[in-house]
């Protein structure tokens, strides 16, 4: 069983230089000390807070940096692009007709960059 997934979780992105905390809007009214969080919970700013600086070469702004310091990779400011849902989730608790995010999750950044939960921002309920 996966922990529950709530606002203040820790985030960690595989081309981000720094975690970040993950924003849930209390919606639906679930709690697990703060608002917990579903699959839908993907909007860059809004919930996916950026990572310090990316090192993506698919990111066009490390592109266009790198390329102007002659090939040395040059990191630029971490601007999330999450299109989808976080994957897979909870298969069998829904919170407000979508499934729970759990802490096994992945989140995946148009950049390249997967996004991962590192710690799920509580420790007693969990979910499958």
């Amino acid at each position: 069983m996966g922990q529950q997934v709530c606002a203040g979780a820790l985030l960690q992105c595989t081309f981000g230089a720094a975690p970040s905390a993950l924003a849930v809007l209390p919606l639906h009214g679930v709690l697990t000390g703060s608002p917990a969080a579903t699959i839908m919970d993907n909007a860059a700013m809004l919930n996916i807070p950026p990572f310090g600086v990316c090192t993506s070469m698919a990111n066009p702004t490390v592109a266009a940096a790198t390329a102007a310091a002659m090939g040395a990779l040059t990191p630029m400011p971490c601007m999330p692009l999450t299109p989808g849902p976080w994957a897979p989730g909870s298969p069998t608790v829904l919170i407000g007709g979508v499934p729970a995010l759990n802490d096994a999750s992945r989140l995946m950044c148009a950049w390249g960059g997967s996004i991962a939960v590192v710690f799920a921002g509580q420790v007693t309920v969990t979910v499958p």
